[in-house]
């Protein structure tokens, strides 16, 4: 039959408080609770992926990190513990995944965070590693190597490794998908000796002014670490906890902190009456009454202060008067005479004598037909009632 979840063991793990913890989920751990291929043989290769929360929760704690990039790798869970949580277990619920069935299997990991000796380290440098990406350099060798090359430049009598951060946590942008190029890690580390002055050279004026003008600072110890780790040495942090000066101030009550109220009294459920007649005089009755005045203000101005034609005569002077009367009077006589004019036929449209009676011909046309269109003259085959007039005939014929 098929099993759908199986629980292993709980496993306890020790770090200290202040020091790097990585723990790595194997792949292969778990292959062994997935039923095989069905082929007999054939060699697993499912893809697997986890899930990690504190629980009761359902995400991790705040400094406990998780990263798997594909389904086929390794899972790493990651982060630097706090003072807070020493001496209290923290367990994280671990479910891994099985792509290809869907089959699931748990285990708890138990985290017992000690405290560490002389913690805080007092001296704290952050490198900025622009070649490495965070899984790579959570690997015990590769960081194996780098605390190995900064204690080969500091002089340490103890260095540890405190945390690990992707430049994509701290707002970087993801790289181009070229081969060589990397998301970049700061890499913090601590010591209990001061500073050595290679790392020292990152505060000459010379090299902030190079990094204020985009480029590389000139540090002597620099190809100490250059055949493995490109350090962009504008990025590093130099932290010294032995000056730092505590920046905790007691309260002192004055202006602009509130006084202690006391506890919170709710109001009472009962709610009394209120009457709201003297509102409706305010919002209603009031911007009312002032509304009617001005518009009999208004009125009165407009239709009783008409000052009229006849005071308009009164300061008008009397001749300006006479020829306003004058023009008036004229105007209107041109009016009338336009409509009452007669206009004259002209010569060629007047009616003509018959040439053998002499009767005159009445007019082609009556008064009302339009005479834009008729011909100046008339040609005599036009004219009606027109007699002949007898041609005189050759000798021969007659």
């Amino acid at each position: 039959y098929t099993i759908l979840s199986k629980v292993h063991s709980d496993r306890n793990v020790y770090p200290s408080a202040g020091v790097l913890f990585v723990h790595v989920l194997e792949r292969e751990y778990f292959k062994g609770e997935f039923p095989p291929y069905p082929k007999p043989g054939e060699i697993s290769n499912d893809p697997i992926t986890f899930n990690t929360n504190l629980m009761g929760y359902p995400d991790r704690p705040g400094w406990l990190r998780y990263i798997q990039r594909t389904p086929y790798s390794d899972g790493v869970l990651y982060g630097s513990p706090t003072v807070e949580n020493v001496g209290k277990p923290t367990i994280i619920e671990i479910t891994a995944y099985n792509r290809r069935t869907f089959e699931t299997a748990r285990h708890n990991l138990i985290i017992n965070i000690m405290s560490a000796e002389d913690f805080p380290l007092p001296y704290q440098a952050e490198f900025f590693i622009r070649n490495m990406n965070v899984e790579e350099m959570l690997a015990s060798e590769v960081l194996g190597d780098f605390l190995g090359a900064v204690k080969n430049v500091w002089q340490p009598e103890r260095l540890n490794a405190i945390n690990i951060t992707s430049a994509l946590d701290r707002g970087g942008r993801v790289p181009l998908p070229i081969n060589d190029m990397k998301e970049g890690v700061y890499v913090m580390v601590g010591a209990d000796v001061p500073f050595s002055s290679c790392l020292r050279e990152v505060e000459n004026p010379q090299n902030q002014l190079r990094c204020s003008q985009e480029m590389e600072p000139v540090i002597t110890c620099d190809k100490k670490f250059r055949t493995q780790f490109h350090i962009d040495w504008c990025k590093i942090s130099l932290v010294d906890n032995t000056k730092q000066v505590s920046t905790f101030q007691e309260v002192i009550r004055g202006e602009g902190i509130l006084p202690d109220g006391g506890e919170y009294k709710p109001p009472s459920d009962t709610l009394k009456s209120r009457d709201y007649y003297s509102d409706f005089l305010i919002t209603l009755a009031v911007p009312s009454a002032i509304a009617l005045v001005l518009f009999l203000i208004l009125a009165y101005i407009m239709c009783c202060r008409r000052e009229g034609v006849e005071k308009r005569n009164m300061q008008t002077p009397d001749i300006q008067l006479v020829h306003h009367s004058a023009i008036q009077k004229s105007t209107k006589e041109l009016r009338d005479m336009s409509k009452n004019r007669e206009i004259a036929w002209p010569l060629s449209t007047l009616p003509v004598f018959h040439p053998v009676t002499g009767e005159i011909v009445p007019p082609l046309h009556t008064d009302s037909y339009d005479n834009t269109s008729m011909p100046l003259m008339q040609t005599q085959q036009n004219l009606p009632h027109q007699t002949r007039i007898p041609q005189q005939q050759s000798a021969g014929q007659y």
